[in-house]
């Protein structure tokens, strides 16, 4: 066999632009399919980061719509304690569950003001999205009971009000519905991206409760389950569990981040698979370009052919020695294209500014399937080869 692939790169280096030709097609489908593998897995990873690393265990509700007919109306859920406990006892796979209340008050600090999308939130709300402190710190269990006037901004909000730093510290006036509160900046957030959760500013839930609306229904609910891996299932129990409660599924909105990335990972994924597809079709080509070419080369090689079969070389011998020169062809194909394939894919990633992903199984699998194209359309001449009379292969005819 190792002489088989020593006679078969010697064979190669006869007929250079020959072997170059064969080589081609293998090197384009196997190049074509690491890069677009490459770029989808490329692209996968920049969704996910995009949707950042924290919420991905939760699983967000919020108020839908109740059809009836060919109207809709509010949904008649409401999300108090009540439908809380229920959640807690319908449902497995649930941490904790974190209610918010959502407005968008003018916040403002001397001359500098803006309208900002507001969360009223429940102790420990942004520890369970894993939220950083710049600084400052996060609300008590006091706070949210005593309803304090304490108010955590975005790393961008306190950018806007407190250009020259120092917010923490410092008061603020909250204006809403034409009511001006007062309110101490207690913390500053990271800037830092958590998927669905982007307000702009948090202020204790108890506080809202006693000041904007009493014994408030929540406008979200945030449901964490025990951990990322369970977050998937546990949105379909909810969806499925809140259709059932409410008699429609539009009563209300399901949500989740982890469910959303899945999703378009999946979508990513197929159109890269798709398009894999149709690149590998350049290497079926190149595999009937390899038959042809061999073909030719045991019509050249008759008498060869002759004189090792007269020597006492058997039709398996002679078989084995064109398939080996078919996969040889192939093998060294299957190694250049998945260089290429990289070096492609590195250039494409650093000229776009990613973080370039190399998808190994993608390499291994279109290196594989280069070998056994070579071995599929080498088959039929090989079978001529072994089938010579030798006679008639020593005449040359």
């Amino acid at each position: 066999m190792f002489e088989d692939f020593i006679n078969a790169f010697q064979n190669f280096t006869r007929n250079k632009v020959r072997t170059f030709l064969s080589l081609l097609g293998v090197i384009i489908g196997v190049a074509s399919v690491i890069v677009i593998t490459s770029m989808g897995a490329s692209s996968t990873n920049k969704i996910k980061s995009s949707f950042g690393n924290a919420g991905l265990d939760v699983v967000q509700l919020s108020k839908g719509f109740m059809m009836r007919g060919s109207r809709a109306s509010s949904s008649t859920i409401q999300f108090n304690d009540t439908f809380r406990n229920e959640i807690f006892e319908q449902n497995k796979g649930i941490k904790s569950i974190w209610y918010k209340n959502s407005f968008n008050p003018t916040l403002a600090y001397e001359d500098l003001s803006t309208t900002a999308s507001t969360g009223a939130i429940e102790t420990g709300y942004l520890e369970m999205y894993n939220f950083e402190l710049e600084s400052g710190e996060f609300f008590t269990v006091t706070d949210n009971e005593e309803g304090a006037q304490k108010i955590i901004l975005s790393h961008d909000t306190a950018e806007s009000l407190f250009p020259k730093g120092d917010a923490v510290g410092q008061m603020i006036t909250l204006v809403q519905s034409n009511v001006t509160f007062g309110f101490k900046v207690v913390g500053v957030l990271k800037s830092q991206t958590a998927g669905m959760e982007n307000s702009a500013a948090y202020v204790p839930r108890g506080w809202y409760a006693k000041k904007i609306k009493p014994n408030p229904a929540a406008d979200s609910i945030m449901v964490q389950a025990l951990n990322e891996s369970g977050a998937t299932d546990l949105y379909t129990r909810l969806k499925t569990w809140c259709t059932d409660k409410a008699g429609t599924e539009y009563a209300v909105n399901v949500s989740s981040m982890q469910t959303m990335i899945d999703q378009m990972s999946e979508i990513t994924n197929t159109l890269s698979l798709m398009l894999a597809a149709i690149a590998a079709i350049s290497l079926l080509v190149g595999g009937i370009g390899i038959m042809n070419i061999m073909i030719v080369t045991v019509t050249e090689r008759k008498q060869e052919i002759g004189i090792r079969k007269a020597l006492g070389a058997s039709p398996f011998d002679i078989k084995r020695q064109f398939l080996v020169e078919s996969a040889s062809i192939t093998l060294t194909g299957g190694i250049l294209g998945v260089i290429l394939g990289i070096v492609i894919s590195i250039a494409v990633e650093y000229i776009k500014s990613e973080d370039f992903i190399i998808n190994w199984g993608a390499c291994l699998i279109s290196f594989l399937f280069s070998v056994v194209v070579g071995i599929f359309f080498g088959y039929n001449p090989a079978s001529r080869a072994a089938k010579l009379d030798p006679v008639v292969a020593l005449s040359g005819e």
